[in-house]
């Protein structure tokens, strides 16, 4: 059995689709009836990251299980996920990560979080594979309303450069991870795109397949926090933009070959995405 948390979410329903029809899989959700994926050997049960007991019965009986946790405000949640796993007799724990925990200079709160995360993990005693995202080019779709109703894209750096992820690319190695944990157990996979793209090349993509002009306005660092502020609890909010800060000096450029090993196929390009999701942008 193998135990899917987050699966309302961008990697975790993504993962949820390969695994349907492949043996019996469980989705750990807060609401059973909203699961995003039905299929063939898929349960559904309810769930909470800070209900230990509700964790201990999810997790009865898996073999495998991914990890997903999105709040670093609620370091228990890990936490009390991990204890759980453990008294279960779990033998695998594939962990979603993020690529910045590699980088001794990000010191954000989001950043400690996940490097807390990953430690606890280490130490728990059970097996782990880490995968570590750097951003995911479906964030863009956060540009799509004003795409569609302005032509004008709004973000910071313009001219900075991040190697971004296809969440698909992330949920194929997440696949392989949690079918054959004995080849993964113990690795630590830094995922990227192809390439280190700007916004602002971004958005020439974007236009070019809408076959429309597409404006962009780059963000003041201050303009960014308020965004952010809109959307995440303070010290969240202060961390992301730290985060986006630091993308400024370069510190996301570093490309991967990780998805082409892991997968034997290239890993997909923002273009190769954004065809994909084009829908979201069309006027």
């Amino acid at each position: 059995m193998i135990l899917v948390t987050g699966a309302t979410g961008t990697v975790g329903r993504l993962v949820a689709e390969r695994l349907s029809g492949t043996g019996p899989v469980r989705l750990l959700v807060r609401t059973p009836h909203r699961a995003p994926v039905r299929g063939p050997g898929i349960e559904t049960v309810g769930g909470d990251f800070d209900d230990p007991g509700s964790l201990r019965e999810a997790l009865s009986g898996v073999r495998s299980t991914l990890l997903v946790t999105t709040n670093p405000l609620a370091p228990a949640q890990d936490e009390n996920f991990v204890t759980a796993a453990r008294t279960a007799g779990v033998a695998h724990v594939v962990k979603l990560s993020a690529h910045a925990v590699a980088d001794l200079d990000a010191t954000d709160l989001v950043t400690r979080w996940q490097r807390d995360n990953e430690e606890l993990l280490r130490a728990s005693g059970l097996q782990w594979t880490f995968l570590r995202p750097r951003s995911f080019m479906s964030n863009t779709l956060s540009w799509a309303r004003s795409v569609r109703e302005e032509g004008v894209v709004r973000a910071p750096h313009g001219s900075s450069r991040n190697a971004t992820v296809d969440p698909r690319d992330i949920a194929d190695v997440a696949v392989r991870a949690l079918t054959e944990p004995a080849g993964h157990a113990g690795r630590v996979y830094a995922l990227t795109g192809p390439e280190a793209v700007t916004p602002a090349r971004q958005t020439d993509t974007l236009a070019d397949l809408l076959q429309r002009p597409l404006e962009f306005v780059e963000l003041t660092k201050d303009q960014v926090l308020r965004e952010l502020l809109r959307r995440y609890p303070a010290p969240v909010a202060h961390a992301l933009a730290e985060s986006a800060e630091r993308g400024r000096h370069g510190s996301k450029t570093q490309v991967h070959p990780t998805v082409a090993e892991l997968l034997g196929r290239p890993a997909h390009s923002y273009r190769d995405w954004a065809d994909a999701h084009l829908d979201a942008f069309r006027a």
